[in-house]
């Protein structure tokens, strides 16, 4: 199975059609938030199953603020993370998920990527896809793969500067 994770789009779906487009096909997209009104745009360029929660500039959504998911043997909490102070590190967000019972905690707004798997929850952020704030600048997204014995291994994709 291969999830696209990204967040913060806002608005910059253009990007998104891209990555996928450069590593379908993909059996879900999970997306973390700040949208800002591109549900709709999210789930066509996807053509797939897709998850959505709601970040600090999705204002006016239905979207959920916050939602489990189980994906294969994983428990999965997806939250865009700025109820969690993750600017500042992951241990509350950490704690949140652990108290939720989850095996993996999945979350955005900082706008940096991070493959966490340390400890008794992994987090992973997946940075943005159209404004990245981590050194390089480069658009991140990543791609989780759940492998034939159920096990999930991540990897962070750089989008090609001359395809953007």
């Amino acid at each position: 199975m291969k999830i696209m994770i990204v967040s913060d789009t806002h608005g910059r779906c253009q990007y998104l059609e891209r990555a996928v487009k450069q590593i379908s096909p993909i059996d879900m997209l999970i997306h973390l938030g700040d949208l800002e009104g591109g549900e709709e745009q999210v789930r066509a360029i996807a053509n797939c199953p897709v998850e959505m929660v709601s970040g600090n500039n999705d204002f006016f959504t239905p979207l959920e603020r916050e939602k489990m998911i189980t994906i294969g043997q994983y428990r999965i909490f997806l939250t865009h993370g700025h109820r969690y102070s993750v600017s500042y590190g992951t241990s509350m967000l950490k704690e949140a998920a652990y108290a939720r019972g989850a095996d993996i905690v999945m979350f955005g707004h900082t706008h940096r990527p991070l493959i966490d798997m340390s400890g008794d929850v992994w987090a992973i952020n997946p940075g943005s896809i159209s404004q990245p704030r981590q050194e390089s600048h480069v658009p991140t997204y990543i791609v989780m793969d759940i492998d034939r014995k159920g096990e999930a291994h991540f990897t962070l994709n750089y989008a090609s500067i001359d395809t953007w």
